[in-house]
Parts: C-alpha cells; structure tokens; sequence
C-alpha cells in the first residue's frame, strides 16, 4: 500500500508503506528554484529515518519543512521516535519534538570518535527499548554526517546477527554507498574505519604519548596566480586550538616541498584536526588547503602520510598536486630529532611569525553550539576528553555488553 505525505503543501510525495526489507523509501521536495531547500526524508531501514536539509536552505522554508516533518513522524510514528540532531542546536527543533538529543558537530567534519562512540550507544538503547520505537537523524548541510553514524551503527550492530538485522545493516551499507560515499570527506571514513577497527580488535589502541616535530607538504599546492601558496597551519585538540604556526610564503616551482617544524615537539592526545590555511597575498582573506582529522590511538608510527586522497578539501581541488602528499613526524618525547638537517627548507622560503594577525588567530570552531540552553541529560556523553579512556576506552566491555565477543587491544 501506499500513503501520500504532504510536504510544503505544494507537493504530494507518495511515501511507500511496504515490509522489509524494500529500496530506500525517499521523499524529496523543492518547492521553487529561488527558494533552494530541498527536504530529503530517506527510510534508510524500517527503524531509522534520515532527514536532511542543504546548508543554504533558507531560513523561512527551512522552520516550516521542520514544522511539517514534525507532523508526520507524529502522525505516523506516536511518541515512538527519538530525533538525534547532528547539526547546530536549535531551541525550535527541541520545541516541536518530544525527544531530541543534540550531538552536533561542525559540517564536512568528523566527529570526536568517543561521540560516535556515544551516538551508537544512544541509538542501540533506544531501538532495544520498544520494538516499535523509531531513530530519526536530523541534519542540515552536507549529508556525511548522517554517513558517519550509519557507518558506525552498521558496524555496532554487527556484534549480535540475525535475520532482520543482517537484513538492515544491507540497508544501511546500501545507503551509506550509494548516497554518502559520493560526498563524504576523508577524514569521515577515516573515523568510520577506526571504529571499526576498534570494534572488531584489528586496531590496536595505542596509549603512548605522541609529538609532533614536523609537518612535510610534499608538492607545493597553486594558490597564488603566479604559482605557489602562503600556508600557515592551525592544530586542533578535542577542537581547542593548541597550536598556531609562523606563514611560510613559497615562491613557485622554487620548491619541490616545504617543511612546518615545530620545536619543542607539541604533545598530541585524542582527536585531533589539523587545518592548513593559505594566506592571501594583500588580502584580508585566507583559503583552506587542505584538512586532516585523525586519532592519537590509531597511529603506531612515527612517520604516517597522508595522500592527496586523504586530505578534506585537498582531495577534490585542483590547486593541490595530484602527486601531492603531507607527511607528519612524530616522536616520544619533546625533545629534538637528531638527524633530521635535510628537512630544512631553502633560502627561497620565508617565514613570517607575526601570529596576532587577527585572520591567522580566528578560531572558525568558536561559535558552533553556544551554551546548552535545553536541559538536555545528555551533556556527560557528549563530553569529548582528549585521552583514549572513559568512553573510548571502555568501548567494548562498557557499551556492547553481553554481546562483546573481543576486547580492545592496547599497546
């Protein structure tokens, strides 16, 4: 049978009601093109429910498509469903549902691995607690947040088999292929891998303490319209800035690579971002270069490369060499590496450590979320310390319980 669900009131959008499992039930609407917000509803399972707004939905349309969902999950689902919101807190989407739970994190990022640790063990409790109870994935922006936490649940729900949920987790690798991979960052799947690998004990944990010496661009990206770029990075713990390098200005085809050396080396715990910006030549403006998410207990060498393939922005933007790679150097200590001269960048590179520019120190993350204003009980899982306990720690004994069947590995 079929049911017509009414969006926008200018479209009828038919929403199939059939058993599982089906093809991923889509809803779709754009009311005109000057408005540009385009609701997409997806039945990735018969129990979760994806909504996603674009990030240039404008702001009239977008409350009332809020207000219209919110009347057919009621409609059709009671008090049954849980609205898991994974973008900017909003006091309007927790005034026009009875259940949310905020565990937003910035767009085209990933989240802290703990909150992906917290959000399947959200969406777990939930969906065992009623066979009838529904998860609902609220975004607005692009759709890789919601491919994060498919991914995950996917390999969560993997740890206890049967029939209906291999079923479901088909569904879900079908939705994160087909509608996410296309759009998904790298440092997204990234993370999907660790928890994973986590999950199943094929990432050993690593505890040790980490510093980062050196930050090696191996080909010089084109931002400048005579060739090379003016790059400066930014660093990132648990989303805090905890270092702010000099600019470097490269002049063309003059260098092959350039070398960000940081003495004494930064210790380095948790999730961490870095983020290398190019600063515009005379101009109150700066483009990023590339974007780099990763986890302190995922990496067991001293020396780890990342790809232009692995790169957020870079990987998509013809600016950055195709050859092109960024290597980082780590050690145990603080202390200088012996024997590392040949890193040294030529005279044809200059640095300028002028840090109090107000564009080099403007921290793009400090105004996502204010403070919680809804009273939410969630605020201790969302809490994303910056070592690999607690939560992250106790990942398999504290969340999968009964059905754990290996335990992480540290070493």
């Amino acid at each position: 049978p079929e049911r017509d669900c009414v969006l926008g009131g200018s479209a009828r959008v038919p929403l199939s009601v059939q058993p599982h499992p089906q093809p991923i039930r889509n809803m779709s609407v754009s009311r005109t093109p000057e408005d540009s917000c385009e609701l997409d509803l997806v039945y990735v399972t018969e129990r979760i429910i994806a909504v996603s707004f674009p990030s240039t939905a404008n702001e009239e349309n977008f409350r009332s498509n809020l207000r219209e969902v919110a009347q057919m999950l009621k409609s059709k689902h009671g008090g049954n469903y849980l609205l898991f919101n994974l973008s900017e807190r909003r006091p309007d989407i927790a005034k026009l549902h009875a259940k949310v739970l905020d565990f937003g994190w910035p767009d085209l990022h990933t989240p802290a691995l703990e909150k992906i640790c917290s959000v399947c063990k959200a969406m777990d409790t939930w969906l065992n607690a009623d066979p009838h109870n529904v998860v609902v994935l609220h975004n607005k922006g692009n759709r890789g947040r919601i491919g994060v936490v498919i991914a995950a649940y996917m390999h969560y729900s993997n740890i206890s088999a049967s029939a209906n949920q291999a079923l479901d987790r088909f569904a879900m690798k079908r939705f994160y292929e087909d509608k996410i991979v296309p759009i998904g960052q790298p440092s997204q799947r990234r993370y999907v891998h660790y928890f994973s690998g986590l999950l199943s004990g094929s990432i050993k944990m690593n505890n040790k303490p980490l510093f980062l010496h050196h930050v090696i661009m191996h080909g010089i990206p084109n931002f400048e319209s005579k060739g090379g770029c003016r790059p400066f990075l930014r660093i990132y713990q648990a989303m805090q800035p905890v270092y702010t390098s000099g600019i470097y200005n490269v002049q063309g085809d003059s260098q092959t690579s350039i070398c960000i050396t940081i003495e004494p080396g930064l210790l380095l715990k948790g999730d961490i971002l870095l983020k290398c910006y190019h600063k515009k030549f005379r101009s109150p403006a700066r483009d990023v270069i590339f974007r780099v998410q990763f986890h302190t207990c995922a990496i067991h060498d001293l020396g780890v490369v990342f790809g232009k393939e692995d790169l957020d922005d870079a990987f998509k933007d013809d600016r950055f060499p195709e050859y092109g790679k960024v290597e980082f150097v780590f050690s145990y200590g603080p202390e200088k590496i012996q024997g590392m001269e040949h890193l040294e960048n030529g005279p044809s590179v200059s640095v300028d450590y002028n840090t109090s520019d107000p564009l080099i120190r403007w921290d793009s993350y400090d105004n996502f979320n204010g403070p919680r204003d809804d009273g939410m009980e969630d605020e201790k899982e969302l809490n994303t310390g910056s070592h690999t306990g607690g939560i992250l720690g106790g990942l398999v004994g504290q969340y999968l319980g009964p059905h754990a069947h290996r335990p992480l590995q540290s070493q």
